[in-house]
């Protein structure tokens, strides 16, 4: 029992210095990371309904995910880049696809949710 909880402990530390990876040497992960705090803020402040909140969570999730997908396969395709010289950039480009069509439809779930809000509160000014 002892042996899976440090099991689980060292995995735990693991993933956490991933995210430490992806923040400090990817920009876009910084600025995901910032655009995250504040839906999860609104999450917070706003009288959403549950499964409102469940889909902002879940659209966070999706493109941070992507994000350290995306981060690990560059890392992965500049090993082997001498020698598949050719597809290295239409496997970054399509990896930053991904991410891109991600954010935007994160972008496009957060305006539908938390638009009407956004009305509301700037109809009160």
């Amino acid at each position: 029992m002892m042996q899976t909880i440090r099991g689980f402990g060292e995995s735990l530390s693991h993933a956490w210095d991933g995210v430490r990876i992806a923040f400090r040497s990817e920009r876009s992960f910084r600025l995901q990371i910032a655009a995250s705090f504040a839906i999860l803020l609104a999450i917070l402040l706003l009288p959403l309904e549950r499964w409102e909140q469940v889909i902002l969570l879940l659209a966070i999730a999706m493109v941070l995910v992507l994000e350290l997908v995306n981060s690990m396969v560059e890392r992965l395709v500049d090993l082997v880049k001498p020698r598949i010289n050719s597809y290295v950039k239409e496997i970054k480009d399509l990896m930053a696809a991904a991410v891109l069509i991600a954010a935007l439809f994160a972008a496009a779930i957060g305006i539908v949710i938390l638009g009407p809000y956004a009305q509301i509160a700037l109809g009160r000014l």
